[in-house]
């Protein structure tokens, strides 16, 4: 498959305009989502619905991949597609069969499958067929901290969730206050993991497509760090005034 570089072009610009209008909505309007949900939207369970918004974010790039011909992937190509992979491969397989979340609403489900489809076609026609590395990128200290921070917010977000699962028991609905790793700084530990998590993959690939995509995940989840921060604070009288809504000492 040749380049498509206005396709890849428009897809990015797309991602940063739809993540300010994003923004710009959370800050009018609360998103009907997990404890926000209206009674009256019509949901999906939680392990489906969850399933099915993150999978095309996996399929599509591993469809990309094995459509690719050897000798244009290069191992620098793969390890970095392989990288974006391994996140929704964890939320696909993983984390939506281990989540005790509410219903999701339909329509945040369909917004969330357009959107991973059509991400996880530019992030995969991108970095395996418009790319460009030098020979040497592989030694690169940009690499080799964006790796690190990939790694590092991926640690967060699962370790996050994973508090965040065991607050409640199967079929509970009751919210308590989550307690441990980067919980005792902020509120949306598992939002912080997951920003780092991107603008760490941005920084190891350095593109518009990876860090347009970095840029959608702060306007996304920003918002709803700073939302369970209030209502945090609203539902209990002894939440830990030191902790921050979503950047350690900072915000």
């Amino acid at each position: 498959m040749e380049c498509r570089e206005s396709v890849v072009s428009y897809l990015s610009w797309a991602l940063i305009a739809g993540g300010v209008v994003y923004l710009w909505h959370q800050t009018r309007r609360q998103v009907q989502y997990g404890r926000y949900v209206a009674a009256e939207s019509r949901c999906y369970p939680a392990r489906l619905g969850w399933f099915l918004q993150e999978v095309p974010s996996f399929l599509l790039p591993l469809l990309l991949l094995l459509l690719t011909e050897e000798p244009h992937r290069g191992p620098g190509r793969t390890l970095l597609l392989c990288t974006f992979m391994l996140h929704y491969f964890h939320r696909s397989f993983i984390y939506s069969f281990l989540t005790r979340g509410r219903p999701l609403p339909l329509v945040i489900l369909l917004c969330a499958a357009i959107f991973c489809s059509i991400n996880g076609f530019l992030q995969g026609h991108h970095l395996l067929h418009c790319a460009q590395f030098e020979d040497t990128w592989l030694t690169k200290a940009r690499l080799a901290a964006g790796f690190l921070l990939f790694v590092v917010g991926m640690i967060i977000n699962i370790h996050s969730d994973h508090i965040l699962r065991n607050l409640r028991k199967p079929g509970e609905i009751t919210y308590r206050i989550p307690r441990g790793g980067v919980f005792e700084f902020v509120s949306g530990a598992n939002f912080f993991g997951e920003i780092v998590e991107w603008c760490g993959y941005a920084v190891a690939t350095w593109s518009l497509p990876t860090f347009a995509f970095a840029f959608f995940t702060v306007c996304s989840v920003g918002p709803r760090a700073l939302e369970h921060h209030r209502d945090y604070q609203k539902r209990f009288e002894d939440y830990p005034r030191s902790r921050r809504a979503l950047i350690p000492f900072l915000l």
